[in-house]
């Protein structure tokens, strides 16, 4: 795992690659790699690198060239398949400097040139300057678990980089809030495409490459998930799962290549569990695992961790995170983001990251499996409203079905009929939009319409939240309503998720591992039938199948919890000043982006225990401190501290504020 970052100038630009404004650059993202850097400039091009040593720790150093000198490459990742491939270039002449994957893309783009990106296998993103043909390529993996965001300027220059605060440092572009961008944030927890908060600053798309010459650029998707039936429709449903479990296998073994020391990311779910499992099986030490937790009881899984650490005999760690840490540590993590905290679990997977630190130096993690195999509950709710909507608004009169929403409206806000109800095709139009985007978005269309400023209203006209999930929906070639509602969340959601997964790993300067994406284990599971991941309500059904006899039953049957943070009963007490600083305060209103009575109702009632509103005053104040932090340019964010001595009730806080 490293950061790389680079600038191409175009001819039209007159300008040549300053060392120094490479090693800015670079030196913002010495997290990334704290064991080796380095500095390539060839005139109009640069190319820089943090390294964190992981294969060949003495002979990896990039920019790495070729033999010639006419290929530089800065990369990130891991190439899982880089034996084979060093052993089939061998065989067609080439002779190796190093151990590293590094030098095997770089021969293979020789051969290749950018089909060489086709045959890995693995995580990566990487940059290679090819000085004869004065072109720059770049590549991203297929699911999106390495990072890599770029700015083109107004003269067709180029800036790239690993995290979005290396463009910054140098310059690319101004740190300005993308309002365009916010609709989606607002909905979604991220942006969905290309776009960033950032104007001007894009993400190449996962399973994209991206070619620069002198100012002219072009991306092109090289990959793409298809849902093709998995091959013989006749094949016994024993016989694909006992294929999954060998492909899982495989994966994970893939994922111990490793000159360092490697351990598990473990939550005590099934998926983390699997991977615990199926690694135990395939060393001969036990294996060091890592979990985190609250000290809030009702957010504290860790008794679920222990029990796979006992079965398998691990080195178990754990750490306990208190509300206060959790606070204090949120600007920094903010600012390794590079955009608001999508997901409050982002803080406690910092902790269990920097515990794991002090252990190994990669991690294997359960990303994945739960858009891949169905594993959340909403998509059984959707089949469901998706279904019986339908036949619903066929058969009962309009009148019926009017007297109906109203009778649900009348149960008290907030309470749990009504907040089950008013989400179900008895209130919600059983199309795709209403029943499942809006259902559950964090802030859906209609509360977005309240939400937002006039004046903000009027910059982003008519921004649909939804584009970009819609665009996915309309591309894939799935069958069946799951199989599409799926394909939408690997290209949007998991994204995120990943990018949680890699910028909190980062911050602690360790690298993590993600068994489930293996692309051709991705492939073979998309093409299985809907039953073998979603039957009725047993979610990621052919894991589960596959791991019988394996997990404890207690872990097997367990179902999806999410990983649980305490966030909303800390916003009803002590820690209300957040909500009283960063969501109501007079900094976040004199900004105008939104509405303040709408801001003072949510904060209101989520105190108040009439509505759960904890997803929502997360985003908003989370993207308050991306504000203060970047587009305010303030280093040194500071959070509201809880009140000292005795607990004081919440109103004292924020009832001036509520008047």
């Amino acid at each position: 795992m490293c950061g790389l970052c680079g600038i191409a100038f175009s001819t039209r630009s007159g300008r040549t690659v300053d060392a120094h404004v490479l090693v800015r650059m670079r030196d913002t993202m010495t997290h990334r790699g704290p064991d080796d850097c380095g500095v390539f400039t060839d005139g109009r091009v640069g190319l820089a690198h943090r390294r964190l040593s992981i294969i060949d720790v003495a002979g990896g150093h990039q920019p790495m060239a070729d033999d010639s000198g006419s290929l530089h490459i800065v990369y990130n990742g891991e190439i899982y398949n880089h034996p084979d491939l060093r052993a089939a270039l061998e065989r067609r002449g080439h002779r190796y400097r190093t151990r590293c994957d590094t030098e095997t893309i770089l021969r293979l783009y020789q051969e290749d040139g950018p089909r060489a990106v086709e045959h890995l296998q693995g995580m990566f993103a990487f940059a290679i300057w090819d000085r004869r043909r004065e072109e720059l390529f770049l590549a991203r993996d297929r699911l999106g678990e390495k990072p890599l965001y770029y700015v083109q300027a107004s003269d067709g220059s180029l800036y790239f980089a690993s995290e979005i605060k290396a463009l910054l440092a140098a310059g690319a572009t101004s740190p300005q809030l993308n309002y365009d961008a916010l609709p989606d944030y607002l909905a979604n927890r991220a942006p969905s495409g290309a776009d960033t908060l950032f104007v001007g600053v894009r993400r190449l798309l996962p399973g994209h490459t991206l070619r620069w010459r002198d100012g002219t650029l072009e991306t092109r998707p090289y990959w793409d998930m298809t849902f093709a039936r998995t091959d013989d429709r006749n094949r016994s449903e024993s016989d694909l799962i006992a294929e999954f479990g060998e492909r899982f296998t495989e994966s994970v073994r893939m994922r111990l290549m490793s000159d360092v020391p490697l351990g598990v990311f473990l939550s005590g779910g099934i998926d983390s569990a699997s991977i615990a499992a199926t690694m135990s099986r395939l060393v001969n030490e036990p294996i060091k695992t890592f979990s985190v937790g609250f000290v809030e009881q009702e957010a504290n899984e860790l008794r679920h961790a222990r029990t796979v650490a006992e079965t398998y005999g691990t080195d178990h760690h754990e750490v306990v995170v208190s509300a206060a840490e959790f606070f204090d540590a949120l600007p920094t993590l903010v600012w390794h983001e590079d955009e608001p905290l999508g997901h409050a679990a982002s803080v406690p997977l910092f902790f269990v990251a920097r515990l794991a630190r002090d252990h190994v130096k990669v991690v294997l993690t359960g990303e994945g499996s739960d858009e891949l195999l169905a594993g959340y509950g909403r998509y059984a709710k959707t089949l469901y409203n998706v279904r019986f909507g339908a036949h619903y608004d066929r058969l009962v009169p309009a009148a019926v079905r009017r007297a109906v929403r109203r009778a649900v409206e009348q149960l008290p806000r907030g309470s749990f009929p009504r907040r089950k109800l008013e989400r179900s095709f008895l209130c919600v139009a059983p199309d795709l939009t209403s029943i499942y985007f809006d259902n559950f978005a964090v802030f859906p269309r209609g509360l977005q319409a309240e939400l937002l400023s006039p004046a903000t209203k009027e910059r982003i006209a008519d921004a649909d939240p939804y584009r970009v999930v819609r665009e996915h929906w309309e591309r894939t070639n799935a069958g069946t309503l799951l199989d599409r509602l799926l394909y939408v969340d690997i290209k949007t959601y998991l994204h995120e998720l990943l990018m949680k997964q890699d910028q909190m790993s980062m911050a602690a300067s360790i690298e993590s591992r993600v068994p489930f994406l293996e692309h051709q284990l991705v492939e073979f599971t998309a093409g299985l039938p809907a039953r073998l991941k979603l039957q009725g309500s047993t979610t990621k059904r052919i894991l589960r199948d596959s791991m019988k006899g394996v997990l404890p039953p207690s872990i097997l049957t367990r179902p999806k919890m999410g990983f649980p943070v305490p966030v909303g009963s800390w916003f009803r007490g002590r820690w209300s000043g957040v909500m009283t600083e960063l969501v109501l305060g007079e900094r976040a209103s004199r900004r105008g982006i939104f509405d303040r009575e709408v801001v003072r109702r949510l904060v209101g009632e989520h105190v108040a225990g009439r509505v759960q509103h904890t997803e929502r005053l997360w985003a908003l104040i989370n993207f308050e401190l991306w504000l203060r932090r970047f587009v305010d340019g303030e280093e040194d964010v500071r959070m509201p501290s809880a009140p000292r001595g005795a607990a004081v009730r919440t109103d004292d806080r924020i009832a001036p504020l509520l008047a």
